[in-house]
């Protein structure tokens, strides 16, 4: 091959791979028919139906927190998905990011949370860590948005220590992280909190990492 045909190619590559860098396509992290990608308990909490992830019950009380994490980590992404959580008594559910699973209780992780629930929906919370709702949204804005007991559209982008939050299209937090030891890198879960009878549905996962 001559050279200056060579470096062409050379430059070529380069530039594609620059692109695809630069414009990162957006991927399913659920194939809507298996749990490949995914560990938690799928025995007991966790099943598919018509291509849908579900965890919990609503003829018995779920006995305590439950997480469905990816076995990928993550570091900045753009995710969407939808949800829907119904049920009795306490009913909360979540999309946990830049998470660990935690060893005692197992089935526990630390990290933030994209709330569900009543007096939560659409907040960020810090899970097994400061424990705390570091952003609530305005409670008018939620009750304008959401669709109680119906498919929700939720988007989490993270982009190091800035993290946002949609809900239906209106985005509820806008927050940077202030504490720098934090690490802004972890896994991705869905969750059913314990307490109610309650089913937490999700669906159409996608993810656009970089």
């Amino acid at each position: 091959m001559k050279p200056k045909l060579y470096c062409l190619f050379v430059l070529l590559g380069l530039s594609l791979h620059a692109v695809g860098q630069a414009n990162p396509m957006p991927l399913p992290i659920f194939d809507g028919k298996t749990f490949a990608g995914w560990q938690g308990d799928t025995v007991h909490t966790w099943r598919i139906e018509n291509g849908t992830i579900i965890g919990g019950s609503l003829s018995q009380t779920v006995p305590h927190i439950e997480f469905l994490s990816t076995t990928a980590s993550y570091g900045n992404f753009d995710l969407t998905l939808q949800f829907k959580l119904v049920g009795t008594g306490f009913v909360n559910a979540g999309v946990q990011f830049h998470s660990q699973r935690l060893a005692s209780p197992p089935y526990e992780m630390a990290g933030y949370q994209a709330d569900l629930g009543d007096g939560y929906w659409a907040s960020l919370y810090d899970e097994s860590r400061r424990n705390v709702t570091i952003v609530k949204p305005d409670s008018l804005l939620i009750a304008k948005i959401l669709k109680v007991g119906e498919w929700n559209n939720y988007r989490i982008r993270c982009e190091g220590r800035h993290m946002r939050i949609w809900l239906n299209g209106s985005q509820t937090v806008d927050y940077t992280e202030p504490d720098s030891a934090i690490v802004h890198t972890g896994l991705i879960a869905l969750q059913v909190h314990g307490g109610g009878k309650t089913e937490a549905s999700y669906r159409n996962i996608i993810i656009t990492a970089w």
